[in-house]
């Protein structure tokens, strides 16, 4: 079998990649097997070794984007979240349990450590 992926006819792609890739200065009718599809791109080891020399990076963790959007933290460390149950129903939910669940609460230890997992750069 050749190196080549197999060559496709122009019906075949569409007219949109067509374009990307004359943009690019591919030929259109077929993509060799080095060429990432998506961005165009070749693929080398070369470009993912080039910084062998150089002490690598870590990566930055990522907070997740649903914990910073309900939790915040307090100058001591603790985290602040608001209540639950309090976003529909409320009919059938007690006079008491509605005047208790106002405002922010702190979360216990155990819920707190998963809290801090998801946003490791809010401490």
């Amino acid at each position: 079998m050749s190196r080549r992926c197999f060559i496709t006819s122009l019906d075949a792609i569409s007219a949109k990649r067509r374009r990307f890739r004359l943009a690019l200065g591919v030929n259109p009718s077929y993509t060799p097997r080095f060429y990432n599809r998506t961005t165009g791109r070749k693929w080398h080891a070369e470009s993912r070794d080039n910084h062998s020399n150089e002490e690598m990076e870590m990566p930055k963790m990522k907070t997740k984007s649903a914990a910073k959007k309900r939790f915040r933290f307090t100058a001591s460390g603790k985290v602040k979240a608001g209540p639950a149950g309090k976003r529909h129903g409320m009919i059938k939910r007690t006079t008491k349990f509605i005047r208790e669940a106002t405002g922010t609460m702190i979360l216990s230890d155990s819920d707190a450590k998963i809290v801090k997992k998801y946003m490791p750069y809010n401490r």
